[in-house]
C-alpha cells in the first residue's frame, strides 16, 4: 500500500495524521514517517552534535542459545553440564570457543565475547524485553505487551538513516521476538514511525523480492508526481505567508522521503541477486546466511540498524541434533560477515551483535520434559537467564577480548557481571547516542533509556 496524505486530514484508522506522510506496505516502513526521520537528523546537525557514521547489525538468536555449547564451554565440569562438545583454540591465545564454530575460531581477533551477562529470568518474554529494551516493567509470559521502545527504535529516532533514500531500521526477514511482531523490536509509545521496516520473504529464494518497495498497483511514478504537484499547488498560499522558511524545509524532508520510493538507492541495496555468487556462497546458501548478507548490503548502502532473525533455539530436548544443524549455519554467516566487512573497509564503522533473550540451563535435562526420560527426545537444556553470552565486534569495539567469566559449572557470573543496560550503553557509545537520553511517554513523563549508563570499557 502507498499513501500520500495531503494537508491536514482526519485520522486514519491507524491513528496517524501527518502532512505528506509516505506509507509503504503493512509493516515496518509501513508506518515509518521518513520525512520526520530526516528532520531529526538535520536538527542534530544544526545543534552542533556530532553524528557518528557507525551502523549496527544485530543477529538475534530467538529462543535462547546455550552459552555452554557456543562460547563458554566447561570441559572440566561434570558430563551433565559440559555437554557434547569440546572447546577449540582460536587465533587469539587463551580465547576458546565451541568446536562447532571453527570458522569463527580463525578470526576471533575481530570480535569479543561477554561471558558474564545476566538478567536472572528464565521467562522468554521477560528476557526478550530486557535484552531489547533493558527494562523489566513486569513484562512476562502473563503480560507480553511491549512497554518500552527497543534499542533499534531509539537509534532510528536519534540517528535516522545514514544515507537519504534508505530506511534507518530494518528487520530481515522480519523483526520478531518470541512470536511477537515487531514485539520488543518495536517503538512502543515512541510511535510506529520508528518501528522497523520488514523485508518479508526468504533472501535465499531465487525469486526473493522486497514487497514494500513497489508502488500500489496502478500507481506510477508519473501519477505520484502529479499528486505531489497538486499538493504543492495547495500549499502555495500557505508558503507565501510563511516567514520562517518552515514549508521550504518541509519540502526538502518530503523530497528525501519521496526518493525512497522512486529512487534506486534502496532498490539496489535490497537486490541481493546483484551480489557476487562467491560471496553468497561464503555466507551460506540458506535463509540465515543470505539474510546476514542482505544486512551487510543495507548498512553499506546507508541503513543504520539492521536486525536478522535466527529462530528455533528453544532446545528443551534434542539439543545435539539441533546444535549440529544450526551452529554450522551461524558459523558461516558470522565469519563471512566479519571477513566481508573487513575486506570492504566497513568493519570499523559496523558494529555486529549476536545474542538471544537468554541462555539454557548449564545442567542438561533427561529429554523427558516432565515425562519419562527420553520420552520427548535426546537430552536438552531449559531456560536460564543467570548466565548468558553476547558477541560484539567491529564498530569501534576491540576484538579478541573476553569480558567476565562464569563459575566452574557455568551457572552464574564469577567476575565482572554485566547486565543488558551495559550492553546497550556500549552499543549507544559506538553509534554516538547519548546514554542519558530521556524519552517522553504517553503520560508526559520522561523515561531514561538506560538506568545504568556505564559502557563496557574493556571493549572500547
Amino acid at each position: 500500500m502507498f499513501r500520500v496524505d495531503a494537508g491536514l486530514s482526519p485520522r486514519y484508522c491507524d491513528g496517524l495524521n501527518r502532512r505528506s506522510f509516505v506509507q509503504l506496505g503493512a509493516a515496518g516502513l509501513a508506518s515509518m514517517g521518513l520525512s520526520g526521520m530526516f528532520r531529526q537528523k538535520a536538527q542534530a546537525a544544526e545543534a552542533g552534535r556530532g553524528v557518528k557514521n557507525t551502523s549496527a547489525i544485530l543477529l538475534w538468536l530467538d529462543g535462547g542459545p546455550s552459552h555452554m555449547d557456543l562460547y563458554d564451554l566447561k570441559p572440566k565440569a561434570p558430563q551433565e553440564y559440559r555437554g557434547f562438545w569440546n572447546p577449540i583454540a582460536t587465533n587469539v591465545p587463551g580465547f576458546d570457543i565451541g568446536e562447532l564454530l571453527p570458522k569463527q575460531a580463525m578470526l576471533a581477533d575481530k570480535f569479543s565475547i561477554v561471558r558474564s551477562l545476566h538478567h536472572d529470568t528464565g521467562d522468554h518474554f521477560a528476557g526478550g524485553h530486557r535484552m531489547l529494551t533493558t527494562k523489566d516493567m513486569n513484562v512476562s509470559g502473563a503480560l507480553t505487551a511491549g512497554r518500552f521502545p527497543s534499542l533499534g527504535s531509539v537509534i532510528a529516532r536519534e540517528r535516522g538513516a545514514r544515507v537519504p533514500g534508505m530506511p534507518a531500521y530494518v528487520g530481515i526477514p522480519y523483526a520478531m521476538s518470541i512470536g511477537l511482531r515487531p514485539g520488543y523490536f518495536g517503538a512502543n509509545f515512541m510511535g510506529v514511525e520508528y518501528d522497523p521496516f520488514e523485508t518479508h520473504g526468504d533472501p535465499n529464494a531465487s525469486n526473493f523480492q522486497v514487497q514494500n518497495l513497489n508502488l500500489a498497483q496502478g500507481l506510477t511514478v508519473n501519477r505520484l508526481e502529479d499528486r505531489r504537484s497538486l499538493l504543492q499547488h495547495f500549499d502555495r498560499i500557505r508558503r507565501d505567508a510563511d516567514k520562517d522558511g518552515v514549508f521550504q524545509a518541509m519540502d526538502r524532508f518530503d523530497q528525501e522521503a519521496f526518493n525512497f520510493v522512486t529512487g534506486s538507492q534502496a532498490r539496489r541495496a535490497f537486490d541481493i541477486n546483484l551480489e557476487d555468487p562467491r560471496t553468497r556462497d561464503s555466507y551460506g546458501r540458506n535463509s540465515w546466511g543470505q539474510s546476514t548478507l542482505l544486512a551487510r548490503r543495507l548498512v553499506e548502502a546507508g541503513s543504520t540498524f539492521v536486525t536478522v532473525h535466527f529462530g528455533g533455539w528453544d532446545h528443551h530436548w534434542d539439543l545435539k541434533p539441533g546444535m549440529e544443524r544450526y551452529l554450522p549455519m551461524v558459523d558461516s554467516a558470522v565469519s563471512a560477515l566479519f571477513s566481508d566487512l573487513d575486506q570492504r573497509g566497513l568493519l570499523d564503522s559496523t558494529l555486529v551483535i549476536l545474542c538471544g533473550e537468554f541462555s539454557r540451563t548449564p545442567r542438561m535435562n533427561d529429554g523427558g520434559n516432565g515425562g519419562p526420560p527420553l520420552s520427548m527426545g535426546q537430552p536438552g537444556r531449559d531456560h536460564w537467564g543467570n548466565a548468558m553470552f553476547c558477541l560484539l565486534g567491529g564498530g569501534g569495539v576491540k576484538g579478541g577480548q573476553i569480558v567476565g567469566s562464569t563459575d566452574a559449572k557455568g551457572e552464574r557470573p564469577h567476575n565482572r557481571p554485566v547486565r543488558p543496560t551495559h550492553i546497550h550503553s556500549t552499543i549507544y557509545h559506538c553509534l554516538g547516542i547519548d546514554p542519558t537520553l530521556q524519552i517522553i511517554d504517553h503520560n508526559g513523563r520522561p523515561n531514561k533509556i538506560l538506568e545504568d549508563q556505564d559502557a563496557i570499557t574493556e571493549l572500547l
